[in-house]
């Protein structure tokens, strides 16, 4: 990774807080956020996280603490979906929970002052003109929203536009494909998983594991790189050789859910994912091309950039 790290730059301490809560009366739970942030440096961008099915404020830190560690600003909240709320099918928010996630995101980015006064020593060293969106499997269509995606309904009619205007880049990992290619199952449980990435133009990294076989798609792991190929704004495309849904262990370090553990996998990832938000936030115009040099040039390499 010699190569993938020049890329990148050298990291640095890290400071994290948790919980932030934000006051969400009509949400039926406050809004948990985790801030990660280096604990030197200015100007500093923001990527904000949403987590797949189940997951919290606490998954994922192999990325948060990477991207924090090369000069992000991560924020993490925690969803109604997560094992660590008490939201069941039963609950009347339930049906709704794709809905209220985007509001989740949304709202983080609404309340960023109070979120980076939380951490001491961060205020002022904060650039609230460059913020990035990203995350994993829902988490991924969560944030895919606030690029442009669209959400169709049953008849095929798209619905709200969800485009925020202070987003410029997205992160985007076993993003899932067009709701043509639902099982049965999926179609009638997950109606909401039917995203529309013709206006999906805000720029974008897609990620996803060529052995990534969803039992929710009656495709194969083509499925989780529609976006690539049908948005405007999807420029570019990691794919990992071998990766199944968890990508080679992005949601925790030997984390239950990883089913393909792969320690090359992610940091290749890690690498990527942070030379991509470095130069789509205007913090190193060079730094993706050069990442994606290496990534060619390295024989052992795990995974390819694709870009159109």
């Amino acid at each position: 990774m010699t190569n993938l790290d020049s890329a990148i730059g050298a990291a640095t301490a890290i400071v994290s807080v948790k919980p932030v809560v934000l006051a969400v009366p009509e949400r039926g739970d406050d809004l948990r956020v985790r801030v990660s942030a280096p604990v030197t440096g200015s100007a500093l961008p923001v990527v904000v996280f949403s987590h797949g099915f189940g997951g919290s404020l606490d998954k994922y830190a192999p990325l948060a603490d990477f991207w924090a560690a090369h000069g992000f600003v991560v924020l993490q909240p925690t969803h109604l979906d997560s094992r660590t709320l008490a939201v069941t099918p039963d609950d009347p928010r339930y049906p709704n929970i794709w809905r209220i996630r985007i509001d989740d995101l949304t709202r983080v980015i609404d309340d960023l002052d109070t979120l980076v006064a939380a951490v001491p020593g961060l205020a002022g060293r904060v650039d609230a003109d460059r913020i990035a969106v990203a995350g994993h499997s829902w988490g991924a269509q969560t944030a895919s929203t606030l690029l442009g995606a669209g959400v169709l309904d049953a008849a095929g009619v798209p619905g709200e536009d969800f485009a925020d205007k202070r987003v410029t880049a997205g992160v985007l990992l076993s993003l899932t494909g067009t709701g043509e290619s639902l099982s049965p199952f999926a179609a009638e449980n997950f109606s909401f998983m039917h995203p529309d990435f013709s206006d999906l133009t805000t720029p974008a990294l897609i990620v996803t594991g060529d052995n990534d076989q969803s039992q929710l798609s009656t495709r194969g792991p083509d499925w989780f790189t529609d976006a690539y190929f049908m948005s405007p704004g999807a420029q570019h495309l990691l794919t990992l050789f071998g990766g199944e849904h968890s990508l080679g262990g992005i949601v925790g370090y030997s984390s239950a859910e990883t089913t393909d553990e792969n320690p090359e996998r992610v940091a290749l990832i890690q690498r990527v994912t942070t030379a991509y938000l470095r130069t789509a936030l205007a913090v190193d115009a060079g730094s993706f091309a050069a990442a994606s040099t290496a990534a060619a040039q390295d024989a052992d390499t795990v995974g390819r950039i694709d870009s159109k």
